[in-house]
């Protein structure tokens, strides 16, 4: 009996240093830097696909893209705050980076793309953007960003917004005409900065 106890006490000491390993090795005690300055990427043109449907089922839109071209990097542009709209209302594009700067996109990708009803659109090269990097190494990794990096962005942009604008400066959200089913969202739920400026020394 004694040793069954034992046993049980091992397992289930084993489990908990198992799942405290797997929560760690996510990023549950990664630091998370926020920074402002020049964008990690340049100009890029990506194939996308545009739905309103909750988050969670972008997995089918990443899977669709990355069978058209397995070694093109993956983007994921999402409109709004998951915590304030409601899951079958959130909007997002999914696809794959055709081509970065002044490069030029592969046409015959270009051309699977567009037969397999991804749209093509190309992001303005921007001078300043607002960056941070965190693991993104397990499914938890993905639950973690939700909960402890997007509010940490959201509050360093409002905190830095609110100090231009103190100071005199104003900040301008490059805004250009996209295809009518990636209009960009109203300032309220815009989730990405893509060029914040300011007129103050």
């Amino acid at each position: 009996m004694l040793g069954c106890l034992s046993l049980c006490a091992l397992i289930s000491l084993f489990s908990l240093l198992t799942a405290a390993a797997y929560m760690l090795y996510s990023g549950l005690l990664s630091g998370i830097t926020v920074l402002t300055g020049s964008p990690p990427i340049k100009k890029i043109t990506f194939a996308y696909k545009f739905t309103e449907q909750p988050y969670r089922n972008r997995g089918q839109l990443f899977r669709e893209s990355l069978k058209i071209g397995p070694k093109l990097a993956c983007i994921g542009v999402y409109y709004d705050a998951h915590n304030k709209v409601p899951g079958s209302q959130c909007r997002y594009a999914v696809g794959s980076i055709l081509s970065e700067g002044e490069n030029k996109a592969d046409e015959e990708l270009l051309k699977s793309y567009e037969t397999s009803g991804f749209n093509i659109f190309s992001f303005p090269e921007v001078t300043h953007v607002v960056t941070t990097s965190f693991p993104c190494r397990t499914l938890f990794s993905i639950r973690l960003i939700a909960m402890r990096v997007y509010p940490r962005l959201e509050n360093y942009i409002k905190a830095a917004i609110s100090q231009i604008l103190s100071k005199g400066g104003s900040v301008e959200f490059a805004r250009q005409t996209f295809k009518h089913d990636f209009d960009p969202p109203a300032a309220g739920n815009l989730r990405l900065v893509l060029n914040v400026t300011s007129t103050y020394d």
